[in-house]
């Protein structure tokens, strides 16, 4: 089993894991616990040999809490990384992989900006309220880690900017966050689905250029900031 890569939980006891069927392994006891954080270090760990990769589910999403490996793996990958880290040049590639990253990340955020604006699509009378409710969702949505649908690359820009409106309506001009919903399957996601249709009702009356009274949920989350709870995408 060592010799296999395996995605387990943690287990009972500080070198034991859980697989997905609930069968407890004990750790080899060659092998050492890598913590997580250092992504380098971690990927010339994983290229050296079989690593168990520890995960717990947090929400929607599973959060890493380390790889098991061969502790003289570990050692051998952290002498190789040092060295590399040390030589000629390293230090001025980091920085230009973070402008790299950092411009990438700005042009993203406004083309994201760009996407959620032609979504609304909102008549030139509310033109103002249209540019205001882009940048509160895209200041949510897009930041690197957020874990959004916005940091999604598996569906298209415009769905990704469709998807981060609807959910920050859901949160800021519905009663979502404080709804009684019952434990049964399925029923969330129809309770998501009839808000979201809701919303999609309160979009088109501003793409109308209707008249809109002061007491419009969307213009008070955007305006007076009364909107019934802090969105959460």
């Amino acid at each position: 089993m060592p010799q296999q890569n395996r995605i387990v939980g943690p287990g009972r006891t500080d070198r034991s894991v859980l697989t997905d069927a609930g069968e407890q392994l004990a750790v080899p006891a060659d092998w050492a616990l890598l913590p997580p954080g250092d992504g380098p270090l971690t990927k010339i760990v994983k290229a050296k040999g079989p690593t168990w990769l520890v995960q717990v589910k947090f929400k929607k999403r599973f959060i890493s809490k380390g790889i098991w490996a061969k502790e003289d793996h570990i050692l051998a990958a952290r002498e190789e990384l040092e060295e590399k880290r040390c030589a000629p040049g390293y230090a001025q590639k980091r920085r230009q992989d973070l402008v790299r990253r950092e411009n990438k990340q700005l042009v993203y955020i406004e083309d994201f900006y760009t996407e959620v604006v032609d979504f609304l699509n909102f008549h030139p009378r509310y033109a103002t309220l249209a540019a205001r409710l882009a940048r509160a969702v895209t200041e949510l949505a897009t930041p690197v880690g957020s874990g959004t649908v916005a940091r999604t690359e598996r569906i298209p820009l415009a769905d990704r900017a469709r998807s981060a409106v609807i959910a920050w309506m859901r949160h800021q001009t519905t009663g979502y966050d404080h709804m009684a919903i019952a434990p049964v399957k399925g029923e969330r996601r129809q309770v998501r689905r009839e808000l979201a249709s809701q919303s999609i009702g309160l979009l088109q009356r501003y793409r109308e250029g209707t008249d809109i009274p002061l007491s419009c949920p969307l213009r008070r989350a955007l305006i007076d900031g009364e909107g019934p709870s802090t969105p959460g995408l």
